[in-house]
């Protein structure tokens, strides 16, 4: 694990004893801090009976302790912890803070940090496997992956490739990435801010704890609309996502297809060029990725029809760039599987790609809603459950077609999340076609 002797001998107080916050509880005991613990739930709490105080930092005495760690799932802007700590004067940080706090004592290493709305874990896993691919000591964490202070240190020259969500970097002061990347940019979370623009100056701090030197690699389009650099220091070196030249062609990346994946891939390249990566490597490693389950995962194909696991597509805007990932050739070749519990009340990213769509089979709390926002535009079939959808789209589909469960939608009104629904999806393909496979030896 991580460890830090600036940590012994202080007190901290651990909010939320999860992955991430367990992880930052072990890490302060074994570096020698002293730790009050809680979790609303009996069971975390026992792991850490007689190794720590256990009390609700909410009501205790918190002067003097050097800060409050809490999990990145307590929402601030309404949980009594933020006052609590205020009125102590603590700071209230995460477990990436006190990560940013160990580098000192860790070998020479480097810190990618990547953030944006959508695509973020794809292109942590891309740049992880392109250093891999090349032979650098590489490990991911934060919104991905095993909780970082939970990992072994790297060997000197490591690359540590973190993917932060908004809510991370609101407890982050101190981390400065020599690489820090923002995909992109559009309305999310918004239980959790005032407005769009506190979402987009959340994403845009991960800049400014950035130095001079370090370089920042931006969606223009975010930069130009909403300033995503507002805090970035003067003179940053910055890359533009868009102006970034592939290093080969984008069709030899069978995981990586569709113009969202060529932004992702995009991002990927500029990380790996400015750390040392020649351009052979990152070709090899592009090839050679396997896209992450339920992020436009290939789980089959059959009699000429590709089976797309998008179950990760929660809202339009992660819906969008799939359907655009399988234009007219030369007529509309996705059987969309669409629906779920909405998150608003149309598909306003989508529209733009209705006429990829060859059919939609809407399922969920959403599919009539959808079912007749899509009728004037494609057939649908209102299949309600996602077996008969796939039934459907399976008997419809011809060579060449794409039958796709990408949801646009949460998963909560029929699945437990996202990857339930996409394991289900991925089960119910591959029994419906091993029982039209009549198998070897019959007539």
């Amino acid at each position: 694990m991580i460890t830090s002797p600036d940590f012994a001998g202080k007190r901290f107080a651990v909010l939320g004893l999860a992955r991430s916050g367990a992880a930052a509880v072990e890490s302060l005991l074994a570096s020698g801090a002293q730790v009050m613990a809680w979790d609303s739930r009996e069971e975390p709490r026992q792991a850490f009976e007689g190794r720590v105080e256990l009390a609700d930092p909410v009501t205790a005495v918190l002067e003097g302790y050097e800060a409050v760690v809490v999990s990145p799932g307590i929402p601030l802007n309404r949980h009594p912890i933020a006052e609590a700590a205020a009125a102590a004067d603590v700071p209230v940080i995460g477990d990436i803070e006190l990560f940013a706090r160990a580098r000192a004592v860790l070998p020479a290493h480097r810190v990618v940090g990547i953030t944006g709305t959508n695509g973020k874990s794809t292109t942590t896993m891309l740049v992880r496997h392109l250093f891999a691919q090349a032979g650098v000591p590489v490990r991911v964490g934060g919104n991905i992956g095993v909780p970082i202070l939970a990992a072994d240190p790297l060997p000197e020259g490591g690359v540590y490739v973190l993917e932060l969500s908004s809510y991370q970097i609101d407890l982050t002061f101190s981390l400065d990435c020599e690489v820090a990347v923002l995909l992109n940019v559009t309305p999310d979370h918004l239980d959790r801010y005032a407005d769009f623009d506190a979402y987009v100056a959340s994403k845009a701090r991960l800049f400014g704890m950035q130095s001079a030197a370090s370089l920042a690699i931006v969606d223009h389009e975010a930069e130009a609309g909403v300033d995503v650099l507002r805090f970035s220091p003067e003179g940053q070196p910055i890359q533009f996502i868009d102006d970034v030249e592939l290093p080969g062609d984008q069709a030899r990346w069978p995981s990586l297809q569709g113009p969202h994946n060529r932004q992702n891939a995009a991002a990927a390249i500029a990380v790996a060029r400015q750390l040392g990566l020649s351009d052979a490597q990152i070709e090899a490693g592009l090839e050679s990725f396997v896209g992450l389950p339920h992020r436009m995962e290939r789980v089959a194909e059959n009699e000429g029809v590709l089976y797309i696991n998008d179950s990760k597509a929660t809202n339009p805007a992660s819906a969008a760039p799939a359907l655009a990932a399988f234009p007219p050739d030369p007529r509309p070749r996705i059987h969309w599987i669409v629906g779920g519990l909405p998150k608003g009340d149309d598909l306003g990213e989508c529209e733009p790609y209705f006429g990829n769509v060859a059919a939609a089979y809407t399922i969920g709390d959403a599919g009539p809603m959808f079912a007749d926002l899509l009728a004037p535009h494609a057939p649908v079939r209102r299949s309600e459950m996602m077996a008969e959808a796939i039934r459907e789209a399976m008997a419809a589909a011809k060579p060449g077609d794409v039958v796709m469960l990408s949801p646009a939608c949460a998963s909560f009104d029929q699945f437990r999340d996202f990857e339930a629904r996409g394991d289900a999806f991925r089960r119910i393909v591959g029994a419906l076609i091993s029982a039209d496979d009549p198998g070897e030896g019959e007539d």
